[in-house]
């Protein structure tokens, strides 16, 4: 399927010709499910601490003096946030009248009778702002804020009496308040951005940090990287043959935020918190949300420490009268259940891999993936962060495992990616290649087929130690939608 022309296209893009290969052989095949044994819940694969443990894991983390970094993934536009309003938008210009538009657009209903509670408000009237399609206009096209074409990160999210903050600068805040070195008075933040939007970051980044590092008293040490084009995907037709451009060449996808795995992997930092860019609240709530985010780091610090012991107990061979201790805590804390006799070589490799600790919240319906079981396929089990697309829905009793799932993922997770030796992970050789995902898009008005990589929570994780804890769901507050922005939780 490949011609020579092809092939010295992904040489110079530095494609790896193999994987395009392997990635066309899976539109073919599909990805095999996932085996789930069970969901995980409180007292089986989800923890629920007391108060007391609550108190005991938040100390840990206040003792804890090793490097920290907050690693956010920012590189999503906000059209999605704005569909509804979109959608308004082109009724408006088909010859619909206001009215109409606001009997048949519920959410947009809402939000222009809302519109002055909004940050970005003061902003949006410096524009055209004399009808409804006026105030569309200036809201989400070039020919206005262009917040329709821009990143969450950089858009005014929360009101405060006297100024507004963007979702980077509250991410500047939270860092001050639980991920800073308290040595050095540094947080290290890295933010994975799109390569269009690199200077709006930097821009924004040019006009804050110092002002907020003065009024925490830290020095902020930020980076960025986009995602790398060599992680593309390429695309195929429904036939599942190569889709190209009018000129020849194959067509390519940004591989979904699977790719941002090696963007992590360049991570140097004893812990890392990850966390999405639009999950954030005003400073005036956010003392719920840095508690959790020290007690969960404080279960990473516990869980990596008690590792690090097994790995170098069995290392100098002095281990045999703790083999069942270690069993137990392979089984009780991870979750991994492993055959009778399991020797010193199983332990060693079920220990030494990158550790996750994740928080989990009750589910209240939210779309998205969840905390399972799964057996492996060595005959040993491993918890999950799983997506509905992972599961055969011809499986009854997979789906009715599925449905009876309490927690979900909120991606909030405190990752350790060194070994027991202090050494860097290379995280690649923990991921589950057969675990992606294929979508179907649309392209100069022909259906296609894109592939995506594991999932950054989800397969590209799957290999690691994983620790899930139920925290509140005053700590989960994305926004997914505009008017997400009106909920409490984001009001000052």
């Amino acid at each position: 399927m490949l011609n020579a022309n092809d092939l010295q296209k992904l040489n110079r893009a530095g494609i790896d010709r193999a994987a395009v290969e392997e990635q066309l052989k899976r539109f073919e095949t599909g990805f095999p499910f996932l085996n789930i044994k069970s969901a995980a819940g409180a007292g089986c694969g989800v923890l629920r601490l007391s108060a007391d443990e609550q108190k005991k894991f938040e100390d840990i983390y206040e003792n804890f003096d090793g490097s920290k970094t907050k690693f956010v993934p920012a590189s999503g536009a906000a059209s999605r946030m704005f569909k509804s309003l979109f959608e308004a938008k082109e009724m408006l210009e088909s010859g619909a009248d206001e009215d109409t538009v606001r009997d048949k657009n519920r959410d947009a209903d809402i939000f222009f009778d809302s519109l002055t509670e909004f940050a970005f408000y003061d902003e949006l009237i410096k524009y055209k702002t004399s009808s409804h399609a006026d105030i569309l206009k200036s809201l989400l096209t070039s020919q206005g804020l262009n917040y329709g074409n821009m990143p969450k990160g950089v858009l005014l999210f929360h009101k405060y009496e006297n100024f507004k903050r963007t979702p980077f600068e509250e991410h500047l805040v939270e860092a001050a308040r639980y991920s800073q070195q308290t040595k050095t008075k540094t947080a290290n933040l890295h933010f994975t951005v799109s390569d269009e939007h690199v200077e709006l970051f930097k821009q924004l980044l040019d006009q804050t940090a110092k002002s907020y590092g003065n009024k925490y008293g830290i020095d902020y040490k930020i980076s960025f990287s986009t995602q790398r084009k060599t992680t593309d995907t390429v695309a195929v037709t429904s036939d599942n043959l190569p889709f190209r451009n009018s000129d020849g060449s194959l067509v390519f996808y940004p591989g979904g935020h699977g790719a941002l795995l090696e963007n992590l992997n360049e991570i140097d930092s004893d812990i890392v918190f990850i966390k999405n860019v639009d999950n954030v609240v005003p400073e005036t709530k956010l003392a719920e949300t840095v508690r959790w985010k020290k007690i969960i780091a404080g279960v990473l610090i516990d869980c990596r420490n008690k590792i690090f012991e097994y790995i170098n107990c069995l290392q100098t061979g002095g281990c045999a009268e703790r083999h069942d201790e270690i069993v137990e805590f392979l089984s009780k804390s991870l979750c991994i259940d492993l055959p009778k006799n399991a020797d010193v070589r199983l332990l060693l490799s079920k220990l030494n891999r990158p550790i996750r600790v994740c928080g989990m919240v009750k589910n209240e319906g939210e779309p998205g993936g969840g905390p399972f079981l799964i057996n492996e396929g060595d005959g040993t089990t491993s918890l999950q962060i799983l997506e509905s697309s992972q599961i055969d829905k011809t499986d009854k009793n997979a789906m009715k495992i599925f449905a009876s799932s309490t927690h979900f993922n909120p991606v909030d997770l405190v990752c350790c990616i060194k070994n027991y030796k202090g050494e860097k992970f290379n995280l690649v050789d923990f991921r589950d290649s057969l675990t992606g995902f294929i979508s179907e898009k649309s392209r100069a008005g022909k259906k296609i087929r894109v592939l995506e990589l594991p999932g950054l929570w989800n397969g590209a994780m799957s290999k690691w130690n994983t620790v899930f804890v139920e925290a509140p769901i005053e700590t989960f507050n994305p926004v997914k939608t505009v008017n997400d922005l009106l909920r409490e939780q984001h009001r000052v």
